[in-house]
This record gives C-alpha cells, structure tokens and sequence, in this order.
C-alpha cells in the first residue's frame, strides 16, 4: 500500500470557502461579523475597528462577548 504525502497542493485543494446566506432571505435578527464583513464588502478586521472605535456606519451589539450585527442595520446600509 503506498505512504501518501501530504503536499502544499494538496493542503490548498482542501480548504473550503464559506457559504454566506442571501442578504434579502435572512431570518436572523443579527449575524456574526464574518457573515456582516462579507455583505458590507470588508474585511472582518474592519468591522471589528468599527465596533471598538465606535465610529463606523452601524454598530453592532455585544451577545456573551462576541459581536452581532443587526441584519436591518445591514440591509438600511445597503439600500435592500
């Protein structure tokens, strides 16, 4: 039986990307910063800033110390 090798290709070729739901089918009242960055076109870092400085276009809300987006804060940014 051959010894497989792990390669770079073939630790590249197994990364998944994540699926993000459509911003207009969303039931949630609020989603994590991931699934906000990726709707608003920034990075999640930027979204972080937005939360710590205080200053960005929405605020999120804090739920057991991790950040949550409101979905209509979203959506009233977006023009949906």
């Amino acid at each position: 039986m051959p010894i497989a090798h792990h390669t770079p290709e073939a630790s590249q070729a197994a990364t998944v990307t994540p699926t993000y739901p459509n911003l207009l089918t969303e039931k949630r009242p609020t989603v994590d910063t991931a699934t906000a960055a990726h709707w608003l076109s920034r990075r999640p870092q930027t979204m972080r800033i937005w939360a710590c400085r205080e200053d960005g276009p929405i605020r999120p809300i804090r739920i057991n110390g991790r950040l949550a987006w409101y979905v209509a804060s979203i959506r009233n940014l977006v023009g949906v």
